[in-house]
């Protein structure tokens, strides 16, 4: 199945990409989610995506990789409807799959760059929530310029968010914590920090990794206030 190209969003300077192109095997029943989406998988576009915008709570889940966490948040919160995107394809058939197979209906499925998707596919002042769990903490200094979190990304997403919506961003390098903390401190928008590790968040094979390899796993969450 050939999906389009979507934008390129131009919040960070050109060619500066928050994330890395993964190559890895594609599964048959990953395939056969792919080609069949149906109404599960949105596709990127310079225009809104078709959701219920104003009419119901809408999260948006920036990398959500083998969808562990997107699945069991979307289960215990049916009436708030997850905009999941991610850039890896064999982790977009696999959610897809699930969400079908389980029976979950407000899941839905994007594979494109974030960035773009709140740039031109979503509206100002629309999301509840935002939710970036173990984004990439390029630790290298000359990558930094990589890194997610950072003042273009944070203006962008206070944007779309409504006063009183969040990011809930969960980390396991400890650099990155203190990078996304004065990244925050630098932004008249939103307030908060480091919080205990909220029950309703599901632990995933990621973190499970993280932590037998000696790492902290920490919270942040955020609000949005008007500036």
């Amino acid at each position: 199945m050939v999906r389009p190209v979507p934008p390129a969003s131009t919040v960070l300077p050109r060619g500066v990409r928050t994330f890395k192109p993964r190559r890895s095997r594609i599964t048959r029943r990953e395939a056969a989610a792919l080609k069949d989406p149906r109404d599960v998988l949105l596709t990127a576009s310079t225009s809104m995506l078709p959701l219920p915008w104003g009419e119901s709570p809408i999260v948006l889940e920036i990398g959500f990789g083998a969808g562990e966490a997107t699945r069991t948040m979307a289960m215990a919160d049916p009436g708030t409807t997850i905009l999941a995107v991610d850039v890896h394809t064999p982790g977009v058939g696999r959610l897809i799959a699930d969400v079908r197979e389980q029976g979950i209906t407000n899941v839905r499925v994007m594979e494109a760059d974030a960035l773009a998707v709140l740039e031109y596919g979503i509206p100002p002042l629309s999301l509840t929530g935002v939710r970036t769990f173990f984004p990439d903490p390029w630790p290298k200094a000359r990558h930094h310029k990589r890194r997610l979190i950072q003042g273009s990304v944070i203006d962008l997403v206070h944007s779309r968010l409504i006063p009183g919506g969040s990011w809930h961003i969960a980390t396991d390098w400890h650099d990155y914590v203190e990078w996304i903390v004065e990244a925050f401190d630098a932004h008249p928008g939103f307030r908060g920090g480091a919080i205990e590790r909220p029950m309703s968040r599901p632990t995933t094979h990621y973190e499970r990794r993280a932590i037998a390899e000696g790492r902290d796993v920490v919270d942040l969450f955020f609000t949005a206030t008007a500036n």
